[in-house]
């Protein structure tokens, strides 16, 4: 079966967006006890189910915050372990000196992401979606932002999307968000 790709976001009916897609996958998984970008999903590993959703809307794949086989890697931004939003960092920087306009972002435990999600977050700004702000759109220009966000002690995601004013777009069906091997069933 062939499908068509989803129409491609632009801001406010400009030329389309060229979009780097981010994994953040950079983080302990304590939680889960393993791996989450290893766990199977439907016989899948979650971080192929995101890129795959990912690659269908961007020009470009980045795994950020580990070392991954077959994709595009970049370290945290501006060290290990700052959690998604140095993963962030890292992609804005990245998508930035490569002629992006923006970066599509999701962690690597959402293994529902629509294949529609740039459309659906297009608009004015950055938006995230409602409670999975690990998901969402962030114009490059916002990387410096971002930088000095962390620079001041900051670790949030939702702390960084409200300071940038990031929207706050509601999905349906809602994303999953793999946190515990009981998730995946």
């Amino acid at each position: 079966m062939i499908r068509a790709r989803p129409p491609k976001p632009s801001i406010e009916g400009t030329r389309p967006l060229k979009l780097l897609g981010a994994i953040i996958a950079g983080g302990q998984a304590r939680r889960f006890g393993s791996d989450k970008a290893y766990a199977r999903y439907h016989g899948q590993r979650l971080i192929d189910l995101v890129g795959r959703a990912l690659a269908v809307q961007s020009k470009g794949i980045v795994v950020c915050g580990r070392e991954e086989t077959g994709f595009e890697c970049l370290a945290d931004r501006p060290e290990p372990r700052l959690g998604p939003l140095g993963g962030l960092a890292a992609a804005l920087h990245h998508a930035a000196t490569h002629g992006y306009d923006a970066v599509l972002s999701s962690g690597c435990d959402i293994p529902n992401l629509p294949v529609t999600l740039a459309e659906a977050l297009a608009g004015s700004g950055a938006a995230i979606v409602s409670e999975q702000p690990v998901v969402g759109i962030w114009p490059v220009e916002l990387a410096e932002q971002a930088d000095a966000f962390l620079a001041g002690g900051g670790r949030s995601l939702y702390g960084f999307a409200e300071s940038v004013g990031a929207r706050q777009i509601k999905i349906e069906p809602p994303l999953m968000n793999v946190n515990t091997p009981e998730d995946l069933r």
